[in-house]
């Protein structure tokens, strides 16, 4: 996705793929959701899984796969989805050039006359601390490594328009209601560095929709990304989805009157709870926003490597 033109390009898509996520499972395998101390997420499963060699080298011009890749991704998306059916339910497979080590996936959701964006991307990527290497990578391709942990992000993305060519979708253009989150820049020669305020509006949008006491660190479960409101997802079935899109709908139209203002409070100052705008905003938020956030428990443990994670439970 090109963060400046806010279009998702669907350039190829695999019929193989897509006809594999539509087939019926006979169920998945246990697994759990956590977030790492890195605040990635990620879902455990019970035993290993194996991912291949991957091909680093690809021009991003070509918007089509390999026959290779191609090949090595149906493998282990086969494999991947007899453990974890429900996480690809309904979704559609797209290939990205830019981003050949995170297989994206989505769906079209529809909440009234609004359209969503349904997002996942898993991160295929060799993570020390969550595997052991099988076999070496070079500088042509990636490490076999064994995993219990599959790392993804999810996301809802609000959506202006939808092109689509002989019944095809061939894009996906996201509903901006930022004007601009980079506010300038620090430093001198080559330790200069530009400042955004993406993480100060995240941090405005997720309390704000809050319950007093309610500790959910380190999720967001709502995103200042591609200049907007998005809604970050970490209940990865079909319907936890679907459970969500109304929730988020319900939160973006009472919050879309305030985004100017926020914008505009951000760029002179940090978030904090005590902001004038913030506690006037707060003190109008409908009880019914806060109760998807209620139904969250998030408990911080360490791993056996003595390394700090936190785990993800969604009451029914």
């Amino acid at each position: 996705m090109d963060g400046l033109t806010n279009v998702l390009q669907i350039n190829y898509t695999d019929h193989d793929i897509n006809t594999l996520i539509k087939e019926p499972a006979a169920g998945d395998s246990v697994y759990t959701t956590h977030f790492s101390g890195n605040e990635e997420l990620f879902i455990r499963f019970d035993d290993e899984f194996t991912v291949p060699h991957l091909p680093i080298h690809h021009d991003v011009r070509n918007t089509t796969p390999g026959t290779h890749y191609l090949g090595i991704m149906k493998s282990f998306l086969t494999t991947l989805f007899h453990r974890a059916s429900g996480v690809f339910s309904g979704l559609t497979y797209f290939f990205d050039p830019e981003e050949v080590f995170k297989p994206g996936f989505f769906k079209l959701y529809k909440v009234g006359k609004r359209e969503f964006l349904y997002l996942l991307r898993l991160d295929l990527l060799y993570n020390p601390q969550y595997g052991r290497i099988i076999e070496r990578g070079d500088n042509d391709v990636t490490p076999v490594y064994g995993t219990k942990e599959l790392f993804l992000q999810a996301y809802i993305l609000p959506l202006e328009k939808v092109d689509v060519i002989h019944d095809k979708i061939k894009a996906f253009h996201i509903k901006q209601t930022i004007s601009e989150t980079w506010i300038g820049e620090q430093g001198r020669g080559y330790l200069v560095k530009g400042i955004w305020i993406d993480d100060e509006l995240t941090k405005f949008y997720t309390k704000l929709f809050l319950p007093a006491g309610k500790k959910i660190y380190p999720y967001f479960p709502f995103l200042c990304m591609y200049k907007t409101l998005c809604a970050n997802i970490i209940g990865l079935t079909e319907r936890e989805r679907e459970n969500v899109l109304p929730y988020f709908s319900m939160a973006s139209t009472f919050l879309y009157p305030y985004m100017k203002r926020i914008e505009k409070a951000l760029k002179n100052t940090d978030f904090s709870e005590n902001l004038p705008l913030f506690q006037e905003i707060k003190e109008k938020v409908p009880p019914e926003l806060y109760g998807m956030l209620n139904n969250l428990h998030i408990e911080a443990y360490l791993n056996r490597d003595e390394i700090k994670e936190y785990e993800i439970e969604l009451d029914a």
